[in-house]
């Protein structure tokens, strides 16, 4: 049974169909950021990539590992843009709710929960004390409702309970994706229209937070932060193959390898030692571009009134 390459990002799934129809792609390249746009448009095309038909942007910064601040700006701006893009498909969006999945107590599943507590939430202030805010900003509230094993409700429960009652024109979601490359875990971001599915960088997809199950459009934004081992063990052998010329038993390794994996290891998820720095690098770099994208002029005023 040929071996199946865990990935969410859109980008990479792409790279491994590269001549597939139903998709279009464009790249630009920012100041050390490159920017893919890649757009599903057909069913088997979306079938093909294992994701749903929509659009999926991926910002790639390399140079984030050696953590120059100019960049962790220049990062959160060009998220800001793109995000605003996508909020100008949908319409005026007044009222947003933002949704930090994972587990907080995990470092590499509590990008989300992190998120949330860095996004400047305003709509108790228009609601109570009006005259607060410097001008006709956006409602903006945020809740991160943890994890199935920790609080015994689905997330979508949740969710929706909380949607149901405050009525946005838009819900952000905000989760750790899994990538199959260990050098995106500190330099990508993912944004999509698509929604998302709670879990999916760990393997554990519940049902999904998407327009279709909440009744309101759904970004999702998401960054990597885990690769599983049998990933690892695939590009290994691939970059073997590359070295040595030896291309001719390289997938019956891969199947090998993913049997050995599966049988004695499991699905084994890695993520870099310095985790705990990167999730605090990405945690800024992403809460800073939703607060840029929701406030606009007034970001600078609202961050003053926050904080």
């Amino acid at each position: 049974m040929p071996f199946s390459i865990r990935t969410d990002l859109a980008m990479e799934a792409r790279e491994l169909h590269p001549s597939l129809p139903g998709v279009t792609e464009e790249k630009e390249e920012h100041d050390g950021v490159s920017i893919s746009r890649i757009a599903l448009t057909q069913d088997e095309a979306a079938r093909r990539l294992g994701k749903q038909k929509g659009r999926y942007i991926t910002l790639d910064a390399p140079e984030l590992t050696n953590r120059p601040l100019d960049l962790f700006e220049r990062v959160s701006r060009m998220l800001a843009d793109e995000l605003n893009g996508l909020i100008e498909g949908i319409g005026a969006c007044e009222n947003v709710l933002v949704v930090g999945l994972g587990n907080r107590a995990i470092t590499p599943d509590s990008l989300g929960p992190r998120v949330v507590e860095n996004v400047y939430v305003t709509r108790h202030i228009k609601q109570y004390m009006p005259e607060a805010l410097p001008g006709p900003v956006r409602a903006v509230s945020a809740v991160a409702p943890g994890v199935l094993g920790v609080t015994g409700v689905e997330t979508m429960e949740i969710v929706r309970g909380v949607v149901e009652h405050c009525k946005p024109d838009l819900v952000i979601a905000v989760d750790s994706l899994a990538s199959r490359r260990a050098a995106r875990i500190s330099t990508t971001v993912q944004l999509t229209d698509t929604g998302i599915s709670p879990g999916a960088g760990v393997g554990n997809n519940r049902t999904g937070i998407d327009r279709e199950t909440l009744g309101v459009p759904v970004i999702a934004i998401g960054v990597p932060l885990v690769v599983f081992a049998a990933t690892i063990s695939q590009d290994t052998i691939s970059l073997i193959a590359d070295e040595t010329g030896l291309h001719g038993d390289e997938e019956r390794l891969k199947e090998l390898a993913a049997k050995v994996i599966a049988e004695h290891i499991g699905e084994l998820i890695v993520t870099p030692k310095e985790i705990d720095s990167i999730v605090a690098d990405m945690t800024r770099i992403v809460a800073d571009g939703i607060n840029m994208a929701l406030f606009g002029a007034d970001y600078a005023e609202v961050r003053m009134l926050i904080a």
